[in-house]
């Protein structure tokens, strides 16, 4: 049971008789009569438990993006009802408009939409399904919360997808499907031609421009079916923010971005998660639908407050296969965690795999390495200076590994790993 606004109206108006009569017996025989009036409208009012409330399944819809839910308000009883729905979610869902005015005919059925706009990913809950029906006068409200149950599944982003469209022209150019045959060195043999200017005097097929009258060079289209393993780190390095967001998610994006072009140059992908021990896996086979199926894993991905222990997740990656891969380690580049962490485990891995480590750079270093102007200024200049330079030094570390770093900040970092994912595949050093 709730008041209306009309409850306390009521009551003012008992001043009219009180001012003309002003006596206690008035107050209390006009409280007598509102009493009567309230509990009359209680009695006449329906009951929400005569309404059967249905919830359309929501499904998933990346963060950004608007989902909607879906209700179907069925009134089998004899009389009219009227009153209000809300449509309540977890506060993460981003549910928007989720109150509905009812006014339902004997028999009649209505459907009702809330937006929802999710700013967390995983799997986000209805709250409850709230109604209030009011009774023929207006001055009471039954209220119930029904138990309807739905689940919003919210993925990440995948905000880098828009770098993918100019990425698969370039993998074309590669695999000599454009326009544009590019003069790269890759493993597989893919026709002769006559030699131009500019061409790599190596690529000079002698027995065959032996045979011509001009030099001959053979062409090399880039390797397919190789493989790709990302290794997401999920430690507490992973939670701390850049420009507000985790770096954690920067990651996940620059996966996705990478996952997409490889499947669709036709290597195999697979997926390691992990921080202290192993969190997820994900084997692709060379299935093109591997962005989906990351998407859905990596939604219920969190960061875990622990050190990454990198001689599990490198067990991890040995367990895949023992084939030669390119390994990205999806990691910041912390000096301290890697060197105390990485480093050590580095040699194995680069003894049988191609290793690249990517990392979200924080630009605020470079911003404040910049200003200069006051006393407190320079003291954190100098302070991001030193951060800067630990970073190029750790860089270094793992270049002289045979390591290769991409280092940039949550914007660039996509693009860029997938530029050097070409750029090995049109090397040959896949």
């Amino acid at each position: 049971m709730r008041p209306t606004g009309r409850l306390p109206l009521l009551l003012l108006l008992g001043l009219v008789p009180v001012v003309v009569r002003p006596q206690g017996s008035t107050v209390a025989l006009w409280l007598l009569v509102v009493a009567v009036v309230a509990g009359l409208d209680l009695l006449l009012a329906p009951s929400p438990a005569a309404l059967t409330v249905v919830r359309a399944p929501v499904g998933s819809v990346r963060l950004g993006e608007e989902a909607r839910s879906e209700l179907a308000v069925d009134h089998r009883t004899g009389r009219r009802v009227r009153g209000r729905l809300r449509d309540a979610w977890q506060p993460s869902a981003g549910s928007e408009d989720d109150r509905h005015r009812l006014d339902l005919a004997p028999g009649a059925r209505a459907r009702l939409s809330t937006p929802l706009r999710p700013t967390r990913r995983g799997d986000l809950r209805a709250a409850g399904v709230s109604v209030r029906l009011r009774g023929p006068l207006g001055v009471l409200e039954r209220q119930r919360t029904l138990d309807v149950p739905g689940t919003v599944r919210a993925l990440p982003s995948f905000d880098s997808r828009r770098h993918l469209p100019s990425r698969l022209a370039r993998l074309r150019e590669l695999d000599g499907r454009a326009a544009v045959r590019v003069r790269g060195q890759g493993t597989e043999f893919d026709s002769l031609r006559e030699y131009v200017r500019g061409d790599d005097v190596r690529s000079i097929d002698w027995r065959a421009s032996a045979r011509n009258r001009t030099v001959v060079v053979r062409t090399w289209r880039p390797e397919r079916d190789r493989r790709v393993v990302l290794v997401l780190d999920t430690s507490r390095t992973s939670a701390g923010r850049v420009d507000d967001v985790p770096r954690l998610d920067s990651a996940m994006d620059a996966a996705l971005l990478l996952a997409a072009l490889a499947a669709r140059a036709g290597d195999r992908v697979d997926l390691v998660v992990g921080d202290r021990r192993v969190r997820a896996r994900l084997r692709s086979s060379g299935a093109r639908d591997v962005t989906a199926r990351m998407l859905d894993l990596l939604a219920d991905v969190e960061p875990v407050i622990a050190e990454a222990d990198w001689t599990t997740l490198a067990g991890a990656v040995g367990q895949l296969g023992r084939q030669r891969a390119l390994v990205v380690l999806l990691t910041p580049l912390e000096p301290s965690a890697v060197e105390q962490g990485l480093l050590p485990v580095l040699p194995t891995l680069t003894r049988h795999h191609r290793v690249v480590v990517a990392s979200v750079r924080d630009p605020e270093l470079a911003r404040l390495a910049a200003a200069r102007t006051t006393i407190d200024e320079v003291y954190d200049a100098a302070a991001a200076e030193q951060a800067m330079v630990r970073r190029r030094h750790t860089a270094e570390l793992l270049r002289a590994l045979g390591v290769d770093v991409v280092d940039a900040d949550a914007e660039r970092l996509p693009p860029a790993l997938a530029d050097h994912y070409l750029s090995l595949k049109a090397r040959g050093l896949l």
